[in-house]
């Protein structure tokens, strides 16, 4: 499963970040917005990224595929 989320906000506490998402939502032309937010209309996701990489990789106003794969 695909999901489209939007960055919201970024806590920035030097060693890690903490990054809270909502699904996108959109009453623009946007086709693949429309299309996200009609299969998931709400989410919220806030993680905390400790990850000396991955810290600065999320950013504000941007938008970001999540996929979901079952563990087996």
């Amino acid at each position: 499963m695909r999901a489209k989320f939007l960055c919201q906000s970024i806590t920035d506490y030097g060693n890690s970040q903490s990054v809270d998402l909502t699904a996108v939502y959109s009453n623009e032309n946007n086709t693949e917005d429309n299309q996200f937010s009609t299969a998931t209309p709400s989410g919220v996701l806030k993680m905390t990224i400790t990850n000396p990489d991955a810290i600065g990789f999320i950013k504000v106003g941007k938008k970001y595929y999540l996929d979901f794969t079952e563990e087996v």
